[in-house]
């Protein structure tokens, strides 16, 4: 009779560890699946703790970042109203609740009859729920709880050794869950920021290249800065309206033809707008793709003045370009990053522009060196930069030879 009841006894924990492992087995498998879908995730999470530990019910609860405080996001088998009491209550560490003691013991806890224990005081949780052994499991991340899973049991039961282990296991897998979703979400925020000034960063973002893209890295480009003429008196006496009007047509037609020549539109300031060639997509011939983009953008400009100057708006383009080496990357904080490039070169073209009349278009002797044969440019003073210690020499860009 021993030799069957022990028997017994191995089958019963073999069956169980065999539930155990198909358990784990499942939520990682969700994990695995489930980049967008956390509320999924959870769910799965607190429903299996819940099966194999034999409670009743249980929910998991996080920390909401705005408040401090900790709120259900997840939950399994609880009554309805017992449900709604919890679901409108904010957690914070405290010894009168389990949740509460849970975080500043950041260890499980385990109550095993709440109707004993001398610092409970959620009295009405607990009799709107009848639960008397709970048990709190921390959900830490690099040692800080982001969360708190719970199970309840109405009646005096004491969750073995072995089931808090098991429900530890569950709630690290949480916090992978947690960061996994945080991460993708934090990535997909990023690729839009950076989509929005460009586009081709966006698209290198899912390449093998994108770490070292993001990091910082040193390449040589071509920089182009435009900047509006007449536009600090059209401010002052248009309506603000329109002013954001004229804006919108500007930007509009400057970023399509950069964009269509894999340019990058880095940096938008008021009527200044500053681009680059050459990074993140390599442009062959760069400095030549930028020098026309600009030819191109005084025609464009001109069409766009012609219109303006009928509603009494008279607004110039200046240009200036400069090529040289920068470093370049992923610029700003989370939730609002910048794709950008530092280094003199930025500088300069800027500066050139700040000295182009309406129509022209300004390089340094760097760049003019490189298109010289394809364009016709001549040279001028060298000019007293802002900046710069020696007068810098520059050329006009007159027009492609015909």
């Amino acid at each position: 009779m021993e030799g069957s009841d022990e028997l017994e006894r191995l089958r019963r924990e073999l069956d169980e560890a065999v539930e155990r492992e198909s358990a784990v087995r499942e939520v990682l498998s969700t994990i695995s699946r489930s980049s967008f879908d956390l509320d999924r995730l959870l769910q799965t999470v607190i429903e299996s703790a819940v099966r194999l530990s034999k409670a009743e019910s249980g929910d998991i609860l996080r920390l909401d970042e705005r408040s401090g405080g900790y709120r259900q996001i997840a939950q399994h088998g609880l009554a309805p109203d017992f449900w709604e009491l919890l679901r409108a209550a904010e957690f914070r560490p405290e010894r009168g609740t389990l949740v509460g003691r849970t975080l500043i013991e950041r260890r499980p806890v385990h109550i095993e009859d709440v109707l004993l224990d001398s610092e409970y005081r959620l009295w009405e949780a607990q009799r709107v729920g009848g639960f008397r052994t709970i048990l709190g499991v921390p959900m830490l991340r690099d040692g800080f709880p982001i969360g708190v899973m719970v199970l309840y049991r109405l009646v005096v039961a004491p969750f073995s050794d072995r089931e808090i282990s098991l429900l530890t296991t569950f709630a690290d897998q949480a916090v992978l869950a947690i960061e996994q979703v945080r991460l993708f979400q934090t990535a997909e925020r990023q690729r839009a920021e950076l989509a929005r000034f460009a586009p081709e960063v966006a698209s290198l973002l899912s390449s093998g290249d994108a770490e070292q893209l993001l990091a910082g890295h040193r390449r040589e480009i071509t920089a182009l800065f435009c900047d509006l003429r007449g536009f600090t008196a059209f401010a002052e006496t248009a309506e603000p309206e329109e002013v954001l009007g004229v804006l919108r047509e500007y930007h509009a037609r400057v970023g399509e033809l950069v964009v269509s020549n894999a340019g990058t539109v880095s940096h938008f300031a008021g009527d200044g707008l500053l681009v680059f060639f050459n990074d993140p997509a390599p442009v062959p011939n760069h400095q030549q793709v930028a020098v026309d983009v600009a030819l191109h953008l005084h025609e464009r400009f001109a069409e766009l003045a012609a219109s303006w100057s009928r509603r009494g708006h008279h607004l110039g383009l200046g240009i200036g370009a400069a090529s040289g080496f920068v470093t370049l990357g992923r610029m700003g904080f989370e939730g609002r990053y910048e794709y950008g490039a530092i280094g003199n070169v930025l500088i300069l073209a800027s500066r050139l522009s700040d000295v182009a009349k309406a129509g022209e278009t300004l390089v340094d002797q760097r760049l003019h060196a490189a298109v010289e044969a394809a364009v016709r440019a001549e040279p001028i003073a060298p000019l007293d930069l802002k900046g710069f210690s020696r007068p810098t020499p520059a050329f006009r860009i007159i027009q492609r030879p015909s």
